[in-house]
């Protein structure tokens, strides 16, 4: 087996809040636990989102909750850069590895034109979902009506059928092509998508373990089925649930005591924020001082709830 390597890998589009906190604590305690390496990453490739000195921010905070990494910008490592936007090329060339196969194809249809045809009678349910229209076109140069976004042609056979064996959500079983159909890897303006970056990104490093958001859930069927068409083995996910507020609702980021610098502003502890966070998520770590090397060995996965976590949960014992 190869070995264990874990990454949290933050967008700088802003402060580093509750949420994704919970989930650097249970990458860097399962890192911790397995004895492996936990790599930092930062996800800047959507340019026009990235807030300055935000990255810089990020990384204080999460020295401050007592995270430490192996490797990243900063320390470097036998896979650097470890920072999305210095990283083109590797997304390029995989492009390029896919279209030598006639995997991906050119598309210049809108949104609207998209939308419409998911809005038509009999569409499915679950979003617009891209009908393939430009697929018989595949990679060739025509008048296009403007700049093409480049689409991953999903296999029609059972490459599509996709399992996913999740930590926390379970085993179950995803038609890709069913549920978003024909999906972008590089918009018209040349930005590469998420779902490309990513998968390129964690087959690279060798990552062989994902923790993070249960929001990121609806994309693992979509990552694991581009990085085996990548030749690549794909990590096993584990999906921390979203934390809401108190009524269910979706917490914003500028939501009073979300960021944690604002309970570093209000001189909070880091230690009793980590074992507020851990008892919210279903690991009572006492009072101890060392909550991070205790949480590495109590981890359960079992353990996290499935459903949503209330906010209070957290603050009433930070």
């Amino acid at each position: 087996m190869p070995a264990y390597r874990g990454r949290f890998a933050p967008s700088p589009t802003g402060a580093l809040h509750l949420g994704s906190a919970a989930a650097a604590l249970f990458c860097a305690a399962a890192v911790r636990r397995e004895g492996g390496t936990l790599v930092l990453r930062m996800e800047d490739i959507d340019r026009p989102r990235v807030v300055p000195g935000a990255a810089e921010a990020i990384l204080d905070d999460l020295a401050w909750l007592g995270l430490r990494w192996d490797e990243s910008a900063e320390l470097g490592g036998p896979f650097a850069p470890y920072v999305q936007s210095e990283r083109l090329a590797l997304y390029e060339a995989a492009i390029d590895d896919l279209a030598a196969r006639g995997l991906v194809y050119y598309c210049d249809c809108s949104r609207a034109e998209i939308a419409r045809v998911a809005s038509a009678p009999h569409a499915g349910e679950e979003g617009p979902r891209y009908p393939g229209t430009c697929r018989p076109f595949g990679m060739q140069q025509r008048d296009f009506r403007r700049p093409p976004a480049v689409r991953l042609a999903v296999p029609d056979d059972d490459r599509a059928i996709v399992t996913i064996h999740d930590r926390v959500l379970g085993t179950y079983t995803e038609h890709v092509g069913a549920v978003t159909g024909d999906f972008v890897l590089r918009r018209g303006d040349g930005v590469f998508a998420y779902q490309l970056a990513v998968v390129v990104d964690d087959l690279h490093m060798q990552i062989t373990d994902v923790v993070r958001g249960a929001d990121l859930a609806s994309s693992s069927a979509r990552q694991i089925l581009l990085a085996k068409l990548l030749r690549g083995t794909p990590p096993t996910f584990a999906h921390v649930p979203l934390l809401v507020a108190d009524d269910g609702s979706r917490l914003a980021k500028r939501d009073k005591l979300m960021a944690l610098r604002d309970h570093r502003a209000a001189g909070s502890d880091p230690r009793a924020l980590v074992r507020a966070i851990a008892r919210a998520y279903g690991h009572d770590l006492g009072d101890t001082d060392a909550p991070l090397d205790a949480l590495a060995e109590t981890l359960d996965w079992s353990r996290l709830p499935r459903a949503s976590v209330r906010v209070s949960a957290i603050l009433a014992h930070a």
